[in-house]
Order: structure tokens, then sequence, then C-alpha cells
């Protein structure tokens, strides 16, 4: 049964984004300077997520950095670093995030296995201890805006004072992230899609066919 709050989650409705992405042939020679950096997908197309977050040019400027750093030069390893995006990106229903980072994970070492067990949670059968923490912690970040001490503790067993600083704050950029991604109607790029979240102990139905390895937010 869909309700209200179903409805509102999961970017783009089929009725196509609320803020479309800046066409190449349209953007000005500050858009084309913030967005010269960015890698582009098979085609030359640089990736939705961009070309419509650049249409607020000083934040774009400002948050790439964070961003950027997050991605791809953090100190979390970068299975950890996909396995608590994914699971934000699913409690969040942002397809956008999920479409773009299950190639992310599986480049990273999460096997397809691990993908699709990632919305039945933590508690589900085959995860080892440490990933079974991290997927916990993405919880109570999600439900409480906190950890747990238990929690706390059981990461602190596997990482240190400033790991478990960039797990809090990585958990947060990519909610933010898909706050945006959502509300913009975002759609997934050629190649990537479609998605619909994977079955899960928590009552969503679906299946998950992204596809292609490049980097995205």
């Amino acid at each position: 049964m869909t309700t209200e709050d179903d409805s509102l989650r999961g970017g783009a409705t089929g009725a196509g984004p609320r803020l479309t992405p800046l066409a190449e042939d349209g953007w000005d020679s500050r858009t084309r300077q913030l967005l010269s950096p960015v890698s582009r997908d098979a085609g030359g197309r640089v990736p939705n997520v961009f070309t419509t977050l650049v249409r607020h040019p000083d934040l774009y400027e400002r948050f790439m950095p964070f961003g950027g750093y997050l991605l791809r030069s953090g100190r979390l390893p970068g299975r950890v670093r996909e396995l608590l995006i994914l699971r934000t990106a699913y409690h969040t229903r942002a397809s956008y995030e999920w479409g773009r980072h299950v190639p992310l994970a599986k480049a990273a070492g999460v096997t397809e296995a691990e993908i699709a067990r990632i919305p039945q949670g933590p508690d589900a059968e085959g995860w080892v201890e440490p990933d079974s923490h991290l997927l916990r912690a993405a919880d109570e970040l999600h439900r409480a805006a906190r950890l747990s001490d238990t929690t706390w503790a059981a990461l602190s067993a596997h990482y240190d004072d400033a790991d478990l600083v960039e797990i809090t704050m990585l958990v947060g950029q990519y909610h933010m992230v898909a706050f945006f991604l959502n509300s913009a109607g975002t759609e997934l790029d050629p190649g990537f899609g479609p998605v619909a979240f994977p079955a899960s102990a928590e009552g969503t139905t679906g299946t998950s066919d992204p596809a292609r390895s490049t980097e995205g937010l």
C-alpha cells in the first residue's frame, strides 16, 4: 500500500525533475569552469547531480571540496564508505544515490550478495561484526541523529577518533545530498537505472538494476 510518505520519497516521480539539469549548450563561463573538473560519464555527459546543483554556483563551489574529500580522499576505506552510503540511500529512498553508488561499492569490494543484503539491516545473517556495526550506525544516525553508547563503543574497537568523526559526517553528508536529489527530482543518468529498492525486512520490495561504474556524489 502506498502512503503519502512513500510518495514523497525517491527523487523523480515520472513527471520529470522539478529542477532540470543545465544543458551544456546553455552553460555560462562560470558554470563551465565549475563543471570542468567533473568526470564525465560514457558518452561525455556530466552527471545530473552536478548539472542540477550548479544552479546555485556559490553553494556548488563551496560544497564540492567537502563532498569530494569524503568521496575520494577521506580516511575511511572505500568499502566502509560505500556500506554507509548505500544504507543511507536506502533509508532516504534516494534512488539516484543508490544507483550511482552500487557500482562504486562493487569497485570497493562490496559483493552483490552484500549489496542485496544492505536493506535487511545490521542483524541480517551473513554480516561480519565490523560491517554490522557500520550499518547500525547508519540506522541510529538516521532515526535518532546520534550514535548510542553501545554502537560508539563497538565502532571504537575498530576505528580511531578521527574515523568516528568521519563516519558521522559521511552519513550526514549523504542525508543532505539525498534531501536535495529527492526534492529536486533528479533523474538517474542513462545507463544507471531503473532503480527500485531491494526487498527488505522493513517492508520495502523491489529489485535494483543499476549499471556501469563512474563517480557521482
